[in-house]
């Protein structure tokens, strides 16, 4: 899985400023649209927040993978946020969110796809040192730098 292929100079936000969790989750969309990720707009943002209504994306240690499958996307694509002030996510861990990746894909792709972008992301999550580095990048090519990592 080719994480950093999936990233566009316009889907990576650093930093953005955003007032709460749905503000984000719009200012992201916007960002895969400009990087011709979806055909819909709206029916990708009502799939992102069905998604967020079943349970919360925030998966701890500051970080949320909010995510969606829907036929308003035209090709996988990965977005990346750093917040200027961390968020309320209601994650699972109770801490508020400072990082975030979105995840686009396809509804026809969606099983393995979604799955296995979902799967990589989330095994380099886990190491602390790997999320200090992203709360550390201050401009897009040290974070694609960053993902070949993965």
């Amino acid at each position: 899985m080719n994480i950093q292929a999936l990233l566009q100079e316009q889907s990576i936000m650093i930093p953005l400023e955003a007032s709460d969790k749905e503000s984000c989750i719009r200012a992201m969309i916007d960002g895969l649209e400009a990087a011709g990720c979806l055909r819909d707009k709206s029916a990708y943002l009502d799939a992102v927040m069905k998604r967020e209504e079943t349970g919360s994306t925030g998966i701890g240690f500051g970080v949320a993978i909010p995510h969606g499958k829907s036929g308003g996307v035209s090709k996988a694509g990965l977005a990346f946020a750093k917040l200027t002030q961390p968020l309320d996510w209601q994650s699972l861990d109770g801490n508020p969110v400072a990082i975030v990746f979105m995840i686009a894909v396809p509804e026809e792709a969606a099983g393995n796809e979604h799955l296995q972008i979902l799967i990589a992301l989330s095994r380099k999550l886990i190491d602390e040192q790997f999320r200090q580095s992203l709360l550390n990048v201050t401009e897009p090519q040290q974070l694609i730098e960053l993902l070949q990592t993965i």
